[in-house]
């Protein structure tokens, strides 16, 4: 059975009172109409249809190729919007899935229940619906004596009867895309609001004696839209826990996940600890065996084996197996620390290589360098490496001795098993085994080097 699948993204959102579109507004990281689309993927593979209107330009550029925007212009309802993707898609599937881009929520495996409950339903569509006492503006099923669905009543033009009702339309349908298709032309433009509702189906199919199939879902919190910033704090509390509870039962352990942050799309190996107050934001990788946090900030970095990061900020950063970071250190877009790295508190590292067996030591700045293997960075050690115009380079061979307060004036290069002493502001390249002194420093001997195994 082919499936084609219809988002409506098309709404202003007035109540969430702000200039970006409301399906745009992050979730876990991602906006809220990518969890959709993500979810979509398993029941269908052709591209969804999004439907777009206020802050459409936006709504196009972030959604790219991963699906088909179409315009509604002018915006007239439910009906209408699900309506404009007719030339699209008529005659391209067997049944129709629409859905709302503001319930990001929705798993695939609730679309795929969906699918397969209609697969084996006569009727022209199946609708999903919830039980829960809390209405949060959602229309009310009604249903006939017999039980079966004759109306869905929208909380507005609700009687008294009606409001106590408990089953929800959670506003996802699936529809015999045939009948779809005849069905929309037929609603009448709502006397109120001048707008055409996708909800009137239910009475078409009722009035043309055919059954509507109710699949009732027994997660509230699954089926939350988002009117206003509330209910999306209401949203991003359910999907960490939901994303929290997935790591957890793949083999990462997390010290209290109340204050544990993953954003959606993070990968995090087994036997990796997250501590407290610990986020992990954007294209992050983790691998096993990991102590993270408490108190870290990792975005878009990757992170290999048995790596310790405590109190300390990563954003576009790379560390490879057995380093320890921190606490209070900073790594920077481009910085990547090879095995074996000891990076101490209160350092920080731009657009560096650090070789295999570096020890950094604290209150230290190193940017735009390479640093040979086995090398010794002491504390207070700075790259002076922006001159105003240019940022340059700093270049440090293998067995080097950095000492404390040392200032490297790039661009610079220091050979193999080089030492400076402590408080050297170095401005001309070193040779290797030289020792140099002083500000600015000069060489006084050679030394025998004595190279370290790691």
């Amino acid at each position: 059975m082919k499936v084609a699948v219809i988002l409506l993204a098309a709404g202003q959102g007035t109540r969430m009172k702000s200039d970006l579109p409301k399906v745009l507004h992050p979730l876990c990281g991602k906006p809220m109409l990518w969890h959709v689309l993500e979810a979509v993927k398993a029941v269908t593979t052709e591209k969804p249809v999004v439907i777009v209107g206020h802050g459409a330009e936006q709504v196009i550029s972030f959604v790219g190729e991963t699906a088909n925007c179409i315009r509604q212009k002018p915006q007239l309802g439910t009906a209408h919007a699900t309506l404009q993707a007719e030339s699209l898609l008529k005659g391209e599937s067997d049944v129709v899935i629409v859905a709302y881009g503001d319930m990001p929520l929705l798993q695939g495996t609730t679309f795929r229940r969906l699918v397969e409950s209609q697969r084996d339903h006569t009727g022209p569509f199946s609708l999903l619906t919830v039980m829960a006492e809390d209405p949060r503006g959602f229309g009310r099923i009604v249903r006939s004596p017999k039980g079966e669905v004759e109306a869905i009543v929208e909380e507005a033009v609700a009687t008294p009867d009606q409001l106590n009702i408990h089953e929800l339309n959670a506003g996802v349908y699936c529809f015999q895309a045939e009948w779809l298709w005849n069905a929309l032309p037929r609603i009448q433009k709502n006397p109120l609001k001048g707008e055409y509702y996708l909800t009137d189906v239910v009475e078409l199919a009722v009035k043309d004696h055919l059954t509507v199939q109710a699949v009732v879902h027994d997660d509230l919190f699954e089926t939350i839209g988002i009117n206003t910033r509330v209910d999306l704090a209401d949203a991003e509390a359910a999907m960490r826990k939901r994303i929290n509870r997935t790591h957890m039962l793949n083999g990462v352990s997390m010290t209290d996940p109340v204050s544990t942050y993953v954003e959606a799309g993070v990968i995090i190996g087994k036997d990796t600890l997250l501590m407290p107050n610990t986020y992990i934001h954007g294209e992050t990788v983790i691998g096993s065996g990991n102590v993270l946090g408490p108190n870290t900030i990792i975005r878009d970095s990757r992170i290999g084996d048995r790596c310790k990061v405590l109190a300390s900020v990563m954003k576009g950063a790379e560390l490879e197996d057995d380093i320890d970071v921190g606490p209070f250190a900073r790594l920077r877009e481009g910085a990547h620390l090879a095995k074996g790295v000891h990076m101490g508190n209160f350092g920080e590292v731009k657009d560096s290589y650090l070789a295999p067996g570096v020890k950094m030591g604290h209150f230290s700045y190193i940017g735009n360098a390479t640093i040979g293997g086995n090398t010794n960075i002491g504390a207070g050690t700075i790259t002076c490496n922006y001159d105003g115009e240019k940022k340059n380079p700093t270049e440090i061979g293998s067995d080097v001795f950095i000492g404390s307060d040392t200032m490297l004036v790039a661009p610079l290069k220091i050979g193999d098993g080089a030492r400076t002493g402590a408080g050297a502001v170095v401005t001309k390249d070193v040779p290797a085994d030289t020792l140099v002194v002083g500000i600015p420093a000069r060489a006084i001997k050679k030394l025998e080097r004595k190279t370290k195994k790691y």
